[in-house]
């Protein structure tokens, strides 16, 4: 298969689901008005981002399966479809159950988006690139995240309702599912024996893998955290107004995309061993100077930096990892995006330790992860060297 061939006519639209995946950041955007609406306890309200990432836990391993079956790219349709219908629903009836049905039909369609759009994705550009284009496509998807609090702010000051950002995400995943179709790429039959339940789990008897995979895990219980908990700790501990607090969030999703771009520029150059140990020492320090922030405008600052320092964890492990076992990238696939169930299970802990002692000792949860993602990274680089 030829890269170049791809290099326009595929890789646009596969780097568009990325933008579609990104929906899934409204969870922060969803805590908050539904805290606010329905009178919600914290750890009632991080049940909206569990109805979210609990799918990835559920269906990530029988999706990378399936996928090895029916294709990459009608999986990823597949899941836009679901996305789209999971938008619309709470847009047309709201209420809290409607809600958290929405965001069910949200996560089980983001699911099926990631464990299919990153082996997609490397499988029409360059083993070399590989890293630098996984960096780059968490770019676009931190656009979506990023212009997400705008636009539900603008919604309701100018409409009166904030929910219209359903409605519009909505249209965009139904456009990019035709747009996606339509694009000629062929993938290559598999010539490996198919993946099945019991390889995927018997990787986790490989150390590295099971490492990597909790990685996934802590790091995307900090991201979802912080999404769904930085404006309530802006507001209890700093006192912030609630609007400018919702949107602080947008900060921090400006420090990932940022982070992602470079990301995608410096990967062409730096070992990601390396980078990888930078950005978990960064994320580590950029959270414990979050919490003790003087001053609001700190605070805020603070995000942008978490955002920017933790851009590329994400993708430095999947790739790092993918490129060590290449011949089972499916199982891999799987058991990553299994992993980001960590968005399902980090906020609750967070809201629960927040209710029982203070919003601040919750926050804490985060530097425990981020302290397990340097001690792996410093692991994944002396392999690396071995």
């Amino acid at each position: 298969m030829s890269t170049k061939k791809y290099s326009l006519l595929a890789v646009m639209p596969v780097l568009f689901s990325f933008f579609v995946m990104s929906f899934c950041d409204l969870v922060g955007i969803g805590v908050d008005n539904a805290k606010t609406d329905f009178q919600l306890s914290n750890t009632l309200a991080q049940l909206i981002p569990m109805a979210v990432f609990v799918w990835f836990f559920v269906l990530s391993l029988p999706i990378g399966i399936l996928q090895d079956r029916i294709g990459k790219r009608n999986m990823v349709n597949i899941g836009m479809m679901v996305t789209a219908a999971g938008l619309l629903l709470p847009f047309a009836l709201y209420s809290f159950p409607v809600l958290l049905a929405g965001f069910v039909l949200l996560g089980i369609g983001n699911t099926i988006i990631q464990v299919s759009a990153n082996p997609l994705l490397v499988a029409i550009v360059s083993p070399k690139h590989r890293s630098s284009f996984l960096s780059f496509s968490q770019f676009v998807k931190a656009i979506g995240s990023m212009v997400a609090p705008f636009l539900a702010a603008w919604f309701a000051s100018n409409f009166g309702d904030w929910k219209i950002v359903f409605l519009v995400f909505g249209l965009f995943s139904i456009i990019s599912v035709f747009w996606l179709h339509f694009t000629p790429i062929t993938e290559t039959a598999s010539t490996e024996k198919k993946a099945t339940f019991g390889s995927a789990i018997g990787l986790l008897g490989n150390p590295f893998v099971l490492l990597m995979v909790l990685g996934i895990f802590f790091i995307v219980g900090i991201d979802v955290g912080i999404n769904s908990t930085s404006g309530q700790f802006l507001m209890d501990k700093l006192g912030m107004d609630s609007e400018p607090a919702m949107q602080g969030r947008s900060l921090y999703f400006f420090g990932k995309m940022l982070g992602t771009f470079a990301g995608a520029l410096l990967l062409t150059r730096l070992l990601p061993g390396k980078f990888l140990l930078y950005s978990t020492i960064a994320t580590l320090a950029t959270l414990l100077a979050f919490l003790y922030s003087p001053t609001a405008f700190v605070a805020i600052t603070l995000m942008f930096l978490i955002g920017l320092a933790g851009s590329n964890i994400f993708p430095l492990i999947f790739s790092i990892t993918v490129g060590k076992y290449v011949s089972r990238t499916n199982e891999i696939s799987g058991l990553m995006i299994m992993a980001v169930s960590g968005g399902a299970f980090i906020p609750p802990l967070v809201g629960s330790v927040a209710d029982m002692a203070s919003l601040t000792a919750g926050m804490y949860v985060f530097v425990a992860c981020a302290l397990y993602l340097v001690l792996i990274s410093v692991y994944a680089l002396s392999k690396s060297e071995k």
